[in-house]
C-alpha cells in the first residue's frame, strides 16, 4: 500500500501543537481542502470524526476514529467508513532543540487498482501536497499564535 510521510518543524512546545492538532474541528481553519469536520463521538482518549474535503474539485468523505496518546503526544487513526479502501496512520510530536518536529505519516488505498495503475504517482503526489499543506497550515497557525 502506498504510504507518505512528511515532517516539519514547528517553533513551539510540544504540547502545545500536539493539542491543536487532536482539535479535528479546528482544521478547516488551516487546512483550504477540508469543508468540514464534525466529531460525533468523543471520549477522553479518542475520537470519532465526519470528513468532508475537496481536493482539486473532487470531494472525499470518510468517518475516522483519532486515538489519543497523551503520554507520548502521539495520534494514531484509522477510516472507518468512507470513499478509500484504507486510510490510516499517525501524527508524532517530538521536542527538537526548543521546537517541536511534528511528522506525519498516511498509509492510503484507494481501493481501485486500475486506477492506481493509470494514475498512482499523481495519487501519491497529491497526498503527498495535502501533507503538507496541513503541516504548513499548522505551523502558520501556531506560530502566528505565539
Amino acid at each position: 500500500m502506498p504510504q507518505v510521510e512528511r515532517k516539519i518543524v514547528i517553533d513551539s512546545d510540544p504540547k502545545r501543537v500536539y493539542e491543536l492538532a487532536k482539535d479535528m474541528e479546528s482544521y478547516p481553519k488551516f487546512m483550504p481542502d477540508v469543508e468540514s469536520v464534525k466529531v460525533v463521538e468523543r471520549n477522553s482518549h479518542s475520537t470519532v470524526t465526519e470528513w468532508v474535503t475537496n481536493v482539486d474539485g473532487t470531494p472525499f468523505l470518510w468517518t475516522e476514529r483519532d486515538n489519543f496518546d497523551d503520554q507520548n503526544l502521539r495520534i494514531d487513526y484509522a477510516l472507518i467508513e468512507g470513499d478509500l479502501e484504507k486510510f490510516e496512520g499517525s501524527w508524532n510530536f517530538r521536542p527538537v532543540e526548543g521546537k517541536t518536529e511534528v511528522s506525519l505519516v498516511v498509509d492510503y488505498d484507494f481501493g481501485l487498482p486500475e486506477l492506481t495503475e493509470l494514475i498512482g504517482p499523481t495519487l501519491h503526489e497529491k497526498v503527498g501536497e495535502n501533507s503538507e499543506m496541513m503541516l504548513s497550515g499548522m505551523k502558520k497557525l501556531v506560530e502566528e499564535k505565539s
